[in-house]
């Protein structure tokens, strides 16, 4: 196969010492909310700023 060669036995009764205690929590920073946007321009009005904006660079 080009990739060495695999013995099963020595894959065998391997252990892991893990430290529970010092892993990181992905839940601790958790929070229940609510996210709003407040603008005052509508979207035609943003994508023609957008079009002027990309004129100018040209």
């Amino acid at each position: 196969m080009g990739f060495g060669s695999y013995d099963e036995s020595e894959q065998g009764g391997q252990e892991v010492d893990t430290d529970e205690d010092g892993a990181v929590n992905v839940h601790e920073h958790d929070h229940d909310g609510d996210v709003s946007v407040e603008g005052g321009a509508d979207t035609d009005a943003l994508v023609d700023r957008l079009g002027a904006m990309k004129e100018d660079e040209e």
